[in-house]
């Protein structure tokens, strides 16, 4: 809850008392035009970067490597997108540092080491978070199995009608 209560209500907060600030010194025009900018030269960016994403994975695809990083990287351009087109500094700054090419394949790197290590304590830990239990096992209570034997009825009366048609 903390980092979306960051995210829906402190970040706003500070983007809207930025944006005053700058408005008060270099005038309310001058602030929009450079919002403005920002938005048009990062949507740029966004498609560049994402055409060269898309390029490299599809090497790797065609080469039989997975493109983890590509995948990563592409994540973080749409998000990058998100950020350069909402009105604001920081997001605008966050935006740019998702999407420029020195910095966003480290972003991704880290994003991507992240995720395996949640991926490996959820597999050893099952999908409960319970120690002991493998993958995709349920928990041992016994109240939800039901033992028994079955037999499909269809089978058996087509089995009974090839015996009794003459030849």
């Amino acid at each position: 809850m903390g980092k979306l209560f960051l995210l829906f209500v402190l970040l706003p907060i500070i983007e809207i008392s930025l944006l005053i600030s700058v408005g008060e010194q270099i005038g309310g025009w001058n602030t929009v035009a450079i919002v403005v900018a920002t938005a048009m030269i990062g949507s740029y960016l966004v498609r560049q970067q994402g055409i060269s994403t898309l390029i490299h994975a599809q090497q790797k695809m065609q080469q039989g490597t997975i493109p983890g990083q590509e995948v990563a990287e592409g994540l973080l351009l749409v998000i990058a997108g998100v950020m350069l087109v909402t009105p604001g500094f920081v997001t605008d700054a966050l935006g740019f540092l998702f999407c420029l090419p020195m910095t966003r394949p480290l972003i991704a790197k880290g994003l991507l080491a992240k995720l395996s290590v949640q991926v490996i304590n959820q597999a050893q830990g099952g999908f409960s978070g319970q120690p002991g239990q493998g993958f995709g096992q349920r928990p041992s209570s016994n109240d939800d199995i039901i033992e028994g034997e079955y037999e499909r009825k269809d089978d058996k009366k087509a089995d009974t009608e090839k015996l009794n048609k003459p030849d």
